[in-house]
């Protein structure tokens, strides 16, 4: 059985660093240039040493991407870009377009390339093609059951990986190569730069009455027809890793520690469990499945895996995620119950919140004092974000820890 790699997206360092100790066997960041999240905060060259080296002192791997659909105006600056990667030393680049490889290639030659989702990689004998490049690792298209998987497992050479999307935003378009963006606003997807029209609500124009907008009601909001659930997987890990799939990927490069943690922490536990028995596996998901519920979603769907997805993986009725609780921030020093962050969102002294541990568990505890680390002012509340603040809790915490509170509609 082939233990799957855990790979976890991070927009920033800190983010990085919460992936890493929640249980991230790899993770994967976007520079300041020629990925596809240019709206994320992104790596600086300093940042991604940093993060590389956390990561490297922990074991975990690390890998940028670069995946763009380059135009010639480009091809110069990633050449550039990839020469800094090639001081800078990551494990791995995920690149999409075929000039990219060659860049990265000329310009990399010591470090991995993988080719990204972006590739519309379908078949086998695209992973040979490939192959013969010299490339270990190729990213599934997300339109691919897991029957088409597996049948690619069993063409392709042993020494090569399969990677696959488990959890995480789904596209309208074909992995992900999205127009609408860029008609509507500009701004093009296929450079980073997508505003989401998926997302938006839409009325219907009939051919005879231009101008005349019909608005289709699923609640008073309208109607979002575009707009998919979210990919979970969360209940299938023993059939994705019988399809014999190599790295498990998360999707979510803009999004929060909370959000890195809850799906780094439990997907983490489910694989380990996979890989020692059905019964181990049994036990641990409903555990699995109320705590991957906790971290921001759409509701969710199993996208292609088992067959193409029905009128069922959209949401018509809305485009807002479903928010169960909130982020207030990373432990970063300890002593015993008095913990520093940086505060994230508002709590207040006698606010009961919770304690989010590595290892799985969460502890209520009470918040007993918060101070101004700046001013050693004493508050009751703490209402503004990136404040950095002493905060004396009635239960032990340590470094590393993630304080979280239930949302209030969820209270």
């Amino acid at each position: 059985m082939r233990k799957p790699e855990l790979l976890i997206p991070a927009s920033s360092l800190e983010v990085l660093k919460t992936a890493v100790i929640f249980g991230a066997d790899a993770v994967y960041i976007g520079g300041e240039a020629f990925g596809l999240r240019a709206k994320a905060k992104n790596f600086t060259p300093d940042e991604m040493r940093e993060g590389i080296a956390f990561a490297h002192e922990h074991g975990v791997k690390v890998h940028v991407t670069a995946n763009i659909l380059a135009h010639n105006y480009d091809l110069e600056g990633a050449a550039n870009y990839f020469r800094e990667l090639a001081e800078i030393k990551p494990d791995a680049i995920i690149v999409a377009d075929p000039g990219m490889v060659m860049l990265a290639k000329a310009n990399c030659p010591d470090i991995e390339i993988h080719i990204s989702t972006q590739a519309n990689n379908t078949n086998y004998m695209t992973f040979r093609f490939w192959y013969d490049q010299g490339i270990r690792r190729v990213v599934c298209a997300r339109e691919l059951s897991l029957v088409e998987i597996k049948q690619i497992r069993e063409n392709i050479p042993e020494d090569m990986e399969i990677e696959c999307f488990i959890h995480g935003a789904m596209c309208i378009s074909y992995s992900g190569r999205c127009l609408l963006s860029n008609y509507f606003t500009g701004r093009d997807a296929n450079h980073g730069a997508c505003t989401h029209p998926c997302r938006w609500k839409y009325a219907v124009v009939e051919e005879s009455r231009p101008g005349e907008y019909l608005p289709v009601y699923e609640n008073e909001r309208g109607t979002y027809i575009f707009n998919s659930k979210d990919l979970c997987m969360i209940e299938h890990i023993p059939e994705m890793i019988d399809a014999g799939i190599d790295s498990f990927k998360i999707e979510g490069r803009m999004k929060t520690a909370l959000y890195v943690a809850t799906v780094a922490r439990t997907y983490r536990k489910v694989i380990d469990a996979a890989v020692q028995g059905k019964e181990a596996f049994e036990e641990i998901l409903p555990w699995a499945k109320e705590e991957i519920s906790k971290c921001t979603y759409r509701q969710f769907t199993t996208g292609f895996y088992f067959g193409k997805p029905d009128e069922n993986t959209q949401i018509y009725d809305s485009n807002t995620y479903i928010n169960e609780y909130i982020y207030l921030g990373i432990i970063n020093r300890a002593e015993q119950n008095v913990v520093y962050i940086e505060q994230r969102n508002k709590f207040c002294v006698g606010e009961t919140i919770e304690i989010m541990k590595p290892d799985g568990s969460n502890v209520e505890t009470k918040v007993v004092s918060i101070i101004n680390e700046e001013t050693g002012e004493k508050m009751e509340s703490a209402p503004h974000p990136q404040q950095k603040l002493r905060v004396e809790l009635d239960q032990p915490a340590s470094v590393y820890d993630l304080l979280r509170k239930k949302a209030p509609e969820q209270e």
